[in-house]
């Protein structure tokens, strides 16, 4: 098959979107099929590229990225020459300029796309409308439900995926649920305990961590208002924050100023391969405390470290864990609650330790990524002969 994956940009710092988008198209070449990823060259990373062995990976100039819509008029003539020659286009989230040029041509030249949301799809988290919602809500209006509507699938990759799905009228036959696979080859051979603890000079006697974007929708005044909790009750617990600013840094130090938390939370910035490894291996509890979350790759990551994990029971994640009980799920906003919890799991190592056993087998049943990779497959091939099941 002749492959097409979209996504705005093509950088580890795209979190777990880009991660994905590099394991399946991957795994798709190293099958035989012939893949090509169209993307802009916004926080373009040529070493990261380069490592996509027999991938083709085209990034047009974005001559603006306002209000993270990547404006890239170059691709436009590409797209126009080049669209016919592939069999299956997969759209990596749903509001994008991409989207907009690749759904003219995919309809005018009669290419099957699916549609790949990863979470993108809600106007609205956390139960404000500003502009942004004023913008999406244009955007669906001119573009986007026709998007929407005319790919041939569109996959979630939970229910509480699939129901967003539902509340922007796409038809309930067109919802496939297919699961991210997960590299657990990646995590074969771990970094030894107390390397990032001996880096970044910790003396406290525990580790709670999160790692992701710093974002509003992660939920983070939640999650440092739950350590001020925690701090009043004992002194040997920090805060590591792992990740790349996301807009939301000031306000969260902010709150840390007025919480007078500075010397419980932590910054380390962005984070990848060994180090990241080498963040999860010596916490003691990783927290996910989103709005709002579709996936789990995060904490999945972090019980392969070992870790135990902690998540707001409303997301996807949260959906996950309850399910296999693999985890430790909270009620968001309630920080004496997340306060306990955290306290539960650190003084119940042996019930930490079994979730994380059972987190290993969830995975290794129905996440590997020989399997996923095969699932994808499968899912291409029937949507272009037209005869999903």
């Amino acid at each position: 098959m002749k492959i097409l994956h979209l996504f705005d940009f093509f950088s580890p710092h795209g979190g777990g979107t880009v991660a994905l988008l590099y394991v399946i198209s991957q795994a798709q070449a190293q099958k035989g099929h012939e893949v090509t990823i169209y993307t802009s060259d916004f926080k373009l990373d040529r070493e990261y590229i380069a490592s996509l062995a027999d991938v083709e990976v085209y990034p047009f100039h974005c001559v603006s990225s306002l209000a993270g819509f990547y404006l890239m008029p170059s691709m436009i003539c590409e797209v126009k020459k080049k669209l016919r020659d592939f069999d299956i286009i997969h759209l990596h989230c749903h509001r994008s300029f991409q989207n907009i040029v690749i759904h003219h041509y995919a309809k005018k030249y009669g290419i099957p796309y699916v549609i790949d949301a990863h979470g993108s799809v809600p106007r609205m988290v956390g139960g404000k409308r500003g502009i942004k919602w004023l913008l999406k809500w244009l955007f669906d209006i001119v573009f986007g439900y026709r998007i929407l509507k005319d790919a041939d699938r569109a996959i979630a990759e939970s229910e509480v995926g699939a129901g967003e799905y539902r509340k922007l009228n796409v038809n309930e036959s067109k919802i496939v649920l297919i699961s991210p696979p997960l590299d657990i080859s990646e995590f074969s051979l771990l970094p030894s305990r107390g390397i990032f603890r001996s880096k970044y000079d910790i003396k406290e006697e525990y580790i709670i961590i999160f790692v992701g974007r710093i974002n509003s929708i992660k939920g983070l005044d939640f999650l440092v208002e739950s350590i001020y909790e925690l701090a009043r009750l004992r002194n040997d617990v920090i805060l590591i924050i792992v990740g790349s600013d996301d807009g939301y840094k000031s306000a969260l130090d902010k709150l840390i100023y007025e919480l007078d938390l500075s010397g419980k939370v932590m910054f380390t910035g962005f984070l990848s391969g060994v180090e990241k490894l080498s963040a999860l291996v010596d916490a003691d509890v990783f927290v996910q405390t989103s709005i709002y979350e579709q996936g789990i790759r995060a904490p999945f990551e972090a019980v392969l470290c070992n870790t135990p994990i902690i998540v707001t029971g409303h997301t996807g994640a949260g959906e996950i864990v309850k399910k296999a009980d693999i985890g430790f799920p909270v009620e968001y906003g309630d920080k004496t609650g997340l306060r306990d919890m955290i306290i539960y799991v650190l003084e119940n190592p042996d019930e930490a330790t079994n979730k994380i056993k059972h987190a290993r087998e969830y995975i290794e049943t129905n996440l590997s990524y020989e399997k996923g990779v095969d699932k994808y497959e499968q899912f291409y091939k029937e949507v272009i002969s037209g005869k999903f099941e």
